[in-house]
């Protein structure tokens, strides 16, 4: 894979990207490996976290190929709106209802099924920014490893303390999102040659709309708490 700096900036990307949506990742991990002998409880950690990210980039590499067929881009493109907006919602992902495991490889097998189930907005977002190049998002990932398995407490802390990082990732994924609408075949086919130099433009109003969406979804969930 040859490093310029638009690889280096889509690495970068993915990493950031797989960060914020995988806060649930380390919980499941937590939930699944609790009840495991302590000389086990590390053993399981990495085990557990190597398959979920294998099976991730497995489903990466379906999406990444589905993407490509005209039209289900541009409804790729529309699902990371709704992954944005929820991530900007500050919504997490459910799992309670992830049980603890009495040997190791109950551990792993839980922690694999689990992230799988709840791993589609990762996936879907990751395969969006690396555009087809596998060899990007393989890489994107593999490196994310130890960050998600040993930075994920950190991480979430910063996250919590500074929320700007969470409206920038919910940004970043309504840039994204805008951008493959723009580029789906059957929308460029659709506008014709103007196509070209409006990519731009979509990107900026999907990040914008995301933001918006994110702000006002916010305020009315608040309004509804204080009048329930």
């Amino acid at each position: 894979m040859e490093f310029t700096s638009q690889t280096l900036v889509q690495v970068l990307q993915i990493i950031w990207i797989d960060l914020l949506l995988s806060g649930d990742n380390a919980v499941v991990i937590a939930l699944a490996c609790r009840s495991l002998p302590p000389h086990q409880r590390r053993i399981g950690i990495f085990l557990g976290a190597s398959v979920a990210i294998g099976l991730r980039i497995i489903f990466a590499i379906v999406i990444s190929w589905l993407l490509a067929i005209p039209l289900l881009g541009a409804i790729g493109g529309v699902l990371l709106f709704w992954i944005a907006i929820k991530l900007a919602m500050g919504e997490d992902e459910e799992t309670s209802h992830v049980s603890e495991s009495e040997t190791l490889w109950q551990a792993v097998r839980t922690i694999a099924i689990a992230d799988a189930v709840m791993s589609l907005d990762n996936v879907v977002a990751i395969a969006a920014v690396a555009d087809g190049n596998v060899a990007l998002f393989i890489f994107g990932l593999v490196i994310s490893i130890p960050l998600i398995i040993f930075g994920s407490t950190l991480i979430m802390g910063l996250i919590s303390r500074y929320p700007i990082f969470v409206w920038a990732g919910a940004a970043l994924l309504g840039w994204i999102g805008g951008e493959m609408i723009a580029k789906d075949p059957w929308v460029v086919a659709w506008i014709g040659p103007a196509a070209a130099s409006w990519h731009l433009v979509a990107a900026a109003v999907g990040a914008a709309l995301v933001v918006l969406a994110g702000i006002l979804l916010r305020r009315r969930r608040a309004e509804q708490r204080v009048s329930g």
